[in-house]
């Protein structure tokens, strides 16, 4: 019997959604590993919308759980309707719209609030000793929510200049929280906490050591769950 996962969005694209290639990469890990997956995502407008083409705001308007359902293919549902009693873990993929519709730290930073279904979430799972994956920016909802908790964005410098967001990791430890260097292609397990996280796209990396991160941090929620 495989294990029953619960994957939320944030949208769909990098810029104002959640990243397309970090989704996918979850998802062919968990089919990989057996894993019964179904998706959900916050029924809310978004934060902006971003024309991809040209890296600018635009002036329309998208919801969340509609623009979520293309990386679904339509299997979707409102986050509102999760119950962690149902799954066996959770895990939440990055991209910006993770800080700008599940949470407001693409403006407030450490200051951030969170969206009510997603602390709502993350505190099921977590009381429940649940595992939790999160990659990318993913790992800053961790930090807010549970204080202490033991987290990695990739480096808390810019090695190489392949950090460019490595005061993420500054913010993270203001929050009481432990930041954990990890290269690209590892992940971090926080066995008090049961959270796993992996940097993903927070480093400029080729595209098949991403995927081969977020393998290792679905492997472990898997070994967790």
């Amino acid at each position: 019997m495989g294990k029953r996962v619960a994957l939320v969005l944030a949208g769909c694209g990098v810029f104002d959604g959640s990243e397309i290639h970090e989704a996918s990469a979850a998802l062919v890990h968990l089919s990989r590993g057996g894993a019964e997956v179904k998706i959900f995502a916050p029924n809310v407008e978004q934060r902006d919308v971003v024309n991809h083409l040209k890296g600018e705001p635009t002036e329309e308007k998208r919801n969340v759980l509609v623009e979520s359902a293309r990386l679904a293919r339509g299997n979707i549902q409102d986050l509102a309707e999760l119950k962690a009693s149902e799954f066996d873990a959770v895990i939440f993929p990055g991209g910006f719209g993770v800080a700008k519709n599940l949470c407001s730290w693409a403006v407030d930073g450490k200051n951030c609030t969170v969206n009510k279904h997603v602390n709502s979430t993350l505190q099921a799972f977590h009381s429940a000793k649940k595992p939790i994956g999160l990659c990318c920016i993913s790992p800053v909802l961790a930090a807010k929510v549970f204080p202490g908790c033991e987290v990695t964005v990739g480096q808390d410098k810019n090695v190489d200049g392949r950090f460019p967001d490595a005061e993420t990791a500054s913010a993270i430890t203001e929050l009481g929280c432990k930041h954990i260097c990890k290269n690209v292609n590892e992940s971090h397990v926080d066995k008090a906490n049961k959270i796993v996280t992996t940097c993903a796209f927070m480093c400029k990396a080729p595209l098949h050591e991403i995927f081969d991160g977020i393998g290792t941090m679905v492997q472990e929620v898997l070994k967790l769950a």
